[in-house]
């Protein structure tokens, strides 16, 4: 039986994506089920997506725009619709970050959002959020196409040494989390640098935070508490919060070092280890 719910266009993205899906698959004439063997999946997931009790992927857009002939309008909400199942709080540092010109972070527990695999990210929103899953790790990763873009922003990554050492999900996925940190050993855009343990006390001791800079607007700093984001363009804490990032930089390991670093950890302690039968 046909998925049939009345929706409010302008309820949220989520809710104006299905009410498309929906008028253009019966403008098309084609039922939830003949749409969803046009798209290799079953007419209920396309139910559930016009009723929005599903979000869609990118993929699943992209099929969609194909099947209907749509100019590409699927594939252009369906950024807006993974924005909207970002927490409300992150939502206005998401915007900002999508648009900054240069991004320097300090991370003191985990990789930056802009750098995890899909399956680090799926082990640390998987904390507090399962019911949810599937949808904060799509958010996520469409965060990363900013990376992806004509003209990407440069980012500047300084990660303490405790992040290599503090297993998320599994070794499996610290390895495969380690490994895609390596793979930007080379990039033109990218920087990552490892603080050590060795430093001591430093310029990063308050904890993580982020700085963007833009080509036409103000710099901003931003950190987050446990539910809550903290965003300013104060002048005065621009300047102190570059400054401690100025110097984290000065202490962490050159980007050569940080790589050596991190291809020693993941070896040594997330390396494929002999199961206990094997001599």
């Amino acid at each position: 039986m046909a998925n049939i719910r009345n929706l409010d266009p302008s309820a949220s993205p989520l809710d104006y994506y299905g009410s498309e899906l929906r008028r253009l698959r019966e403008e098309a004439k084609l039922s939830q089920d003949q749409l969803g063997d046009i798209l290799f999946c079953t007419g209920s997931l396309v139910g559930q997506v016009e009723t929005a009790k599903k979000v869609p992927t990118r993929q699943f857009s992209e099929r969609l725009d194909a099947a209907l002939m749509t100019g590409g309008l699927f594939s252009r909400l369906i950024g807006l619709v993974l924005k909207s199942q970002l927490p409300n709080w992150f939502q206005p540092y998401a915007e900002m970050e999508a648009k900054a010109t240069y991004i320097s972070t300090y991370q003191a527990q985990l990789v930056y959002g802009l750098l995890q695999t899909p399956d680090y990210a799926r082990a640390v929103l998987g904390v507090e959020h399962p019911e949810r899953l599937d949808e904060q790790v799509a958010a996520r990763m469409e965060r990363q196409r900013i990376l992806k873009r004509e003209n990407p922003p440069v980012m500047c990554v300084i990660l303490d040494e405790a992040v290599l050492y503090r297993e998320i999900g599994a070794a499996e996925v610290m390895r495969g989390q380690l490994d895609h940190l390596l793979s930007f050993r080379d990039h033109p855009w990218v920087q990552v640098q490892v603080l050590p343990f060795g430093v001591g006390q430093h310029a990063g001791m308050t904890g993580s935070f982020n700085l963007l800079r833009f080509d036409d607007d103000p710099d901003v700093f931003y950190a987050e508490s446990y539910d809550a984001g903290h965003m300013t363009a104060n002048p005065q804490v621009i300047r102190e919060r570059s400054v401690g990032y100025a110097r984290l930089q000065a202490s962490a390991l050159s980007r050569e070092g940080s790589a050596a670093l991190i291809a020693r950890v993941m070896e040594e302690r997330y390396g494929h280890q002999p199961g206990p039968d094997v001599a």
